[in-house]
This record gives structure tokens, sequence and C-alpha cells, in this order.
């Protein structure tokens, strides 16, 4: 009972050492100029959400211009996987090794 008492009487002690603490004056911390200044409107929520569901943009057309992006570059990807050099230039650089 003694080791409970004692983890007790420690925590009770540390917190009222704690409240004896002194905070700083925090009355007329706000300037004349905040006080008088004027806040901004508050709006409701509804309509700002509702304003922002509806984007603009339409899925199946972004789908259909994406899918044609898409299309166009795997094509161009694949033009440049051909050779660079064409067969004349390919025989001269072969004849100019040996």
């Amino acid at each position: 009972m003694k080791t409970m008492l004692f983890p007790a009487a420690l925590l009770a002690s540390l917190t009222l050492i704690g409240a004896c603490t002194q905070f700083p004056q925090l009355d007329h911390t706000t300037t004349p100029d905040l006080e008088n200044s004027n806040y901004p409107m508050l709006v409701p929520l509804g309509p700002v959400l509702a304003s922002s569901q509806t984007s603009g943009i339409e899925p199946i057309q972004a789908t259909a211009g994406i899918d044609a992006r898409v299309s166009a570059l795997k094509a161009r990807a694949a033009r440049l996987r051909g050779s660079v050099l064409s067969g004349a230039e390919r025989q001269r650089l072969a004849n100019g090794l040996q």
C-alpha cells in the first residue's frame, strides 16, 4: 500500500507546485487597431460546398482526352524505338570499323 501511495503523493505535490506558477498578464495584449478592425463576413457553408463540387470537368471527356494522349505517346515511343541509322549509314560504319 505504501508503494502505491508514494507516487500518488508525489504527483499531487508536483501538480500543486505547478498551480502556484505566475502567468503573464494577458490583459491589454491586443492593440486598439486590432480591436476596431473589421472581421470577415461569415458565409453559409452549403453554397461553398456546392460550388466546389461542380468543377466543370466531365470525367468521360477527360478520360477520352487522356487515352488519346497515351496512345499518341505510345506511337511516338514505338517510332523512336526503331533504328537511327539507315542501311547505307550502317554499311559505311561497318566498313569504317574494319
